[in-house]
């Protein structure tokens, strides 16, 4: 199709056009712009031959160039090189074949026209180059550009064009050569240089660009803002922008958009004046009647859930987009409560089906990161059918999503045959199957599926590994493995990896090896470390070194509970109730909350929360009956409460006791035995196994209780709690009592 177009590129005939072809011209020119292309076409090619001038041809070329229609653009551009005798080469038609080429995507078509015209001016340049800049090929646009410089000069729009693709060394050069030419006060070649100094991190130059321009339009401010995101300079980003508001210059969708960007990803800013900056925002964006648009209100919704973690705002302002919710906008606001709340992201995919659309990749990948939160895999189960019937079922990424969901929510099973199905896997996908087996406590199935990697490991692999030697007390294993990441640059320990060593010894009571790694650590070592070397410090009473990690904890997080409630408890399980009590009154001084413990269970299709002591159960009082029940019946089997779990502030055993007994997942525990009851009353299934959550780690007293009542009750009892699962089956725990 595209051979010989030198020999076949005719001038029409020199003759002053017709007043036929003036009409024919014109009545094309009206149908291109009704949008009716295909009677266009029509009409052109049931013309005579000798009415087919070239503004006939230019005029539709430019109307396929303009709405990407790259079928009629070939048919065309084949009927005018079925008639070679009738044309010579012809620069205009040229030009407009390369403007069409490129804008629909073909740069090699465009490419070959060029090549083989005998005569090119700056618009047959410019046109390519634009070409390549927009297909983002900046190798092939800067070469092209560099040679165009021994043929012409370049205009502004050439530069311009150049500039949009360009790292910053080809960027200063084509700058350097627009102030030769004169042409850096262009309006183009300015806007284009501080997109280009914003893309490449340099927002000093493009502030100096900026500030130097005479005359500046709304792409000139747009640029601007954007060059600060950019560079995560979100406060500069929102000055410009008003300052823009005060000098009374306009501002569009683009504006408000990469301000919504500058706030997420700013480095610049507290969230005390985010908090501000979007306020401000979202005014301006209601009262200029912006906020009805969805790509607006998505990016808003955004801000206030990711940054500001104002969920409430964030729910109002997408319920008021109801006029205007697309795929985009759901998939935005079931992002924001995946975490947060994850019951409100599912309720919202359940809403999104009902308005009958269709749920997209990034739809799906968002309700499974909720799908992980929940208690148990039913919602998950439910999500994989959809993934599956939206023709996302071989998709690696989701299934990779789908092993972690089925994880967290206890189905050890479910993830293995996810893992076994998938006909590719990446290296997250080892990952996440690393990871299931580690949060499940299974060391001697995880380090076999290591062996199986038929791709490289990464950093997370090795956290996986390492975690499941820890939980499981497999030290010289663990060791093995650390000593293994020192032989290859890429897998060098970072600062999780050390974590993971010295939870793996202090667990094991290895308190001098522990100190010596902290000690050999090329870098500083951070909370995470400090906490881990703290939890086993609580779990061994080694106060010395307890009070060295709480007080290093406290200097890198201050506002965290964590250091002061453990030293609390170190001090009190060896008497010392007066150091004890300094520990809590200096939370109390700086003001530092403990997190609630809650738990979760999941009956009848909904999920119940249980807060210590049975707050906000309008049903507590037949939860403890039930309770009591079960607590008389497990002393007689030998159940004795571990004082040194209850809080060490209450003075007498009795009180001691019952609060312990009234923790949050023992009354979760009692709720499911008590609905089960119910049901099998009812008539209905009865519940072989018993699953509940908890956001912070399962105390020992509770993991005594939950062993002796999965016997009793004759049921497995599954506890997810802040670190991993335990498995309680027959009086025994699938931790192995070390966690």
């Amino acid at each position: 199709m595209m051979t010989s177009v030198s020999h076949s590129l005719r001038r029409f005939t020199t003759a002053s056009p017709s007043p036929l072809n003036h009409e024919l011209v014109e009545r094309l020119r009206r149908l291109v712009i009704s949008g009716d292309l295909r009677r266009a076409f029509s009409l052109f090619y049931s013309a005579p031959r000798e009415l087919q001038s070239h503004q006939a041809y230019g005029a539709l070329f430019q109307a396929c160039a303009e709405q990407r229609n790259l079928r009629h653009g070939i048919t065309l551009h084949h009927h005018m090189l079925s008639y070679p005798s009738s044309y010579s080469q012809d620069l205009f038609l040229a030009n407009h074949l390369i403007t069409m080429y490129t804008k629909c995507g073909k740069i090699s078509y465009a490419r070959q026209v060029f090549d083989e015209m005998p005569e090119r001016n700056v618009v047959s340049w410019t046109s390519l180059i634009t070409g390549y800049a927009k297909a983002g090929n900046e190798q092939d646009g800067f070469s092209l550009f560099s040679a165009m410089l021994a043929h012409c000069f370049p205009n502004e729009f050439a530069l311009s064009s150049v500039l949009t693709s360009c790292r910053y060394e080809a960027g200063k050069q084509v700058h350097g050569l627009a102030l030769k030419l004169g042409l850096h006060c262009s309006i183009y070649v300015a806007n284009a240089l501080i997109s280009m100094y914003g893309r490449c991190r340099d927002a000093v130059e493009a502030w100096t660009v900026f500030e130097a321009m005479e005359s500046k339009n709304l792409v000139t401010w747009n640029s601007m803002i954007a060059a600060f995101q950019c560079c995560n300079l979100g406060k500069q980003a929102f000055g410009v922008f008003m300052r823009m508001h005060s000098d009374g210059v306009g501002f569009d969708r683009a504006t408000l958009l990469n301000i919504c960007s500058s706030l997420y990803k700013s480095s610049d800013l507290v969230p005390n004046e985010v908090s501000k900056c979007c306020l401000q925002l979202h005014c301006l964006s209601v009262k200029s009647g912006f906020v009805t648009q969805t790509e607006v209100a998505t990016a808003l919704v955004k801000v206030y859930s990711e940054i500001l973690g104002e969920f409430t705002e964030c729910y109002k302002l997408f319920m008021e987009m109801s006029h205007c919710r697309d795929i985009v906008a759901w998939t935005g606001i079931i992002t924001a409560f995946a975490v947060y709340d994850p019951e409100m992201a599912i309720h919202l995919f359940g809403q999104l089906r009902q308005e009958k659309l269709s749920p997209d990749w990034y739809t799906f990948s968002s309700v499974l990161k909720a799908c992980a939160g929940l208690v148990t895999a039913r919602q998950a189960l439910t999500i994989h059918a959809q993934v599956i019937k939206g023709g996302f079922g071989a998709d690696t990424v989701l299934n990779n999503s789908l092993i972690h969901a089925y994880a967290k929510c206890g189905s050890l099973d479910l993830c293995k045959r996810v893992f076994d199905d998938m006909d590719s896997r990446d290296v997250v996908s080892w990952n996440s199957m690393l990871k299931a087996y580690s949060l499940h406590g299974q060391v001697d199935s995880i380090l076999p599926v290591f062996q199986q990697m038929d791709i490289k490991p990464d950093s997370a692999t090795f956290i996986a590994l390492l975690s499941a030697c820890s939980h499981a007390g497999r030290v010289e294993e663990g060791l093995k493995i650390f000593t293994f990441m020192f032989e290859k640059p890429e897998t060098l320990p970072q600062l999780n990896h050390y974590a993971c060593v010295i939870d793996m010894l202090g667990r094991a009571e290895r308190f001098t090896e522990a100190e010596e790694v902290i000690k050999q650590m090329p870098m500083v070592p951070d909370a995470v470390v400090w906490s881990a070397l703290l939890g086993s410090c609580r779990k061994h009473g080694n106060t010395r070194l307890g009070k060295l990690a709480a007080d290093k904890l406290k200097e890198l997080e201050p506002t965290n509970s964590l250091g002061y409630i453990q030293m609390s408890n170190i001090y009190s399980a060896e008497g010392s109730f007066n150091e004890a009590s300094k520990s809590r009154k200096e939370m109390e001084t700086w003001r530092v909350r403990k997190e609630p413990g809650l738990s979760w269970t999941e009956m009848g299709n909904k999920v119940h929360e249980f807060a210590s002591g049975g707050r906000r159960r309008a049903d507590r009082e037949a939860i403890y009956k039930e309770l009591e029940r079960l607590i008389g019946r497990l002393k007689e089997m030998g159940y004795v409460p571990e004082m040194r779990s209850a809080l060490q502030d209450i003075e007498e055993e009795e009180q001691k006791e019952e609060h312990l007994l009234h923790h949050s997942e023992k009354l979760a525990l009692a709720f499911a035995v008590m609905e089960g009851k119910r049901r099998s009353h009812d008539g209905g299934v009865p519940v072989n196994v018993i699953q509940i959550m908890k956001n912070i780690r399962i105390c020992i007293d509770c993991h005594n209780f939950m062993k002796l009542a999965s016997k009793l009750l004759g049921k497995e009892i599954l506890v997810r709690d802040s670190n991993r699962f335990h498995h309680f089956r027959d009086s025994s725990c699938s931790c192995n009592d070390y966690w």
